[in-house]
């Protein structure tokens, strides 16, 4: 039978009472106090308030579309049913959303948040991020993460003007950090300090774990990136006939991923409403805690598909990283990193070359990096057959039927 909680009564009446006395949230950010770099662009109106800008801006991205063939966790199969990285932004910022306006935060600045925080990801998931950030290190001695890529992404290559705030919740958004309590960090709120926290994270690998984010929005956004994969990375892997038996231990927070999404939500507005800060109770933290040490057990140390990832997907990263760096270097215009990568910049002049200078005089790394980390698994697999045509790497799809 279904396990799904309510909201207290007492909660409820509350909640009820405060709506009709037009409550605000007084923790909530306000629209008035978003910053930018550039101020007297983007300026707010009626039918596109501060942050419906961002929201907009991310979306129409053409890095925004590549989403949907990106891996979320589950990278050789041939499944409609399963997850790519768009599900999961989407997700995300559905569940966000919906304990934004119940706890009264401002939803345009989660929402935002949420549709941008992955789009700086690497193809093939975390395992992509974990082999593109050791070659990057190697040859440069900076390390890459995919929240920090995509306020790069959002912030740089495709400069768009994006709010401190929007940025500020998508580089503190590490899903992999749970915490039973969510207060956001009142310092480091002018662009001055984001962009030397940026830099930080490039060159000390311990400063990704302790990124806070400046508003409570962010905090949502935060844990609502780890409720909306808990249970959905699992009902994938039944799917796929990767975890035998029931893989949902059921409990409080319930036995199916529907359950999970509404318990844990419940359990953070019971906890959160009217103060500075997220909280769930302890049975609910230790779920979420003995959660995540399943899912590990279960699916992300699947030895199977790590081992694809380690003999295949590795290789073929460390031969393609070679090849576009010598092009980089050379910055021969008709090569594929050229043509394909630093003219699809230039041509479409997402970038101030005023303010930031020309694209193609960064660092040929960064820039080997920034092409990488774009690709969707797709484009990955062909740009290898093309640059390798007798490259003694690939990948076998396994297949509908």
């Amino acid at each position: 039978m279904a396990n799904y909680i309510s909201l207290s009564e007492d909660l409820q009446n509350r909640m009820i009472i405060d709506r009709k006395r037009h409550w605000e949230n007084p923790y909530a950010f306000s629209d008035e106090n978003i910053v930018r770099r550039a101020p007297d662009h983007d300026r707010a109106t009626l039918w596109r308030p501060a942050f419906v800008r961002d929201v907009e801006k991310i979306m129409h991205v053409p890095y925004y579309n590549r989403y949907s063939d990106k891996t979320q966790v589950f990278s050789f199969y041939h499944n409609d049913d399963i997850s790519h990285r768009a599900f999961h932004v989407q997700l995300v910022a559905r569940i966000a959303r919906n304990i934004g306006r119940a706890l009264g935060l401002n939803e345009d600045l989660i929402e935002a948040i949420s549709l941008g925080h992955d789009i700086g990801h690497t193809p093939f998931g975390h395992a992509g991020e974990r082999i593109l950030s050791k070659l990057y290190f190697e040859h440069s001695g900076r390390y890459f993460n995919h929240n920090v890529h995509s306020v790069r992404v959002l912030d740089g290559i495709i400069h768009r003007n994006i709010s401190l705030q929007t940025l500020d919740g998508i580089i503190c958004h590490n899903g992999e950090l749970e915490l039973q309590e969510y207060a956001p960090r009142k310092e480091g709120t002018t662009f001055v300090e984001f962009d030397e926290m940026v830099e930080n994270c490039y060159v000390d690998e311990t400063v990704i774990g302790e990124l806070v984010p400046c508003t409570l929005e962010g905090c949502v956004m935060r844990i609502c990136d780890i409720i909306a994969y808990l249970g959905k990375d699992r009902q994938d892997a039944e799917r796929l006939g990767l975890v035998k038996g029931n893989a949902f231990t059921g409990g409080a927070v319930g036995a199916s991923n529907g359950e999970i999404i509404n318990n844990f939500s419940v359990n953070i507005i019971e906890n959160s409403y009217g103060k500075p800060y997220l909280k769930m109770d302890d049975e609910f933290f230790e779920a979420l805690r003995q959660g995540k040490r399943e899912n590990y057990e279960m699916i992300y140390n699947n030895e199977d598909l790590n081992a694809l990832y380690d003999g295949q997907i590795a290789p073929m990263f460390a031969e393609l990283y070679e090849e576009l760096l010598r092009q980089a270097k050379s910055m021969d215009k008709n090569s594929i990193l050229y043509e394909h990568h630093i003219s699809y910049v230039k041509k479409n002049n997402y970038r101030a070359a005023e303010a930031f200078g020309a694209y193609e005089d960064e660092e040929p790394n960064q820039i080997v990096v920034d092409f990488l980390a774009s690709v969707t698994d797709d484009y990955f697999i062909a740009l290898y057959k093309k640059l390798f045509p007798r490259g003694k790497y690939g990948v076998d799809m396994k297949g509908y039927f």
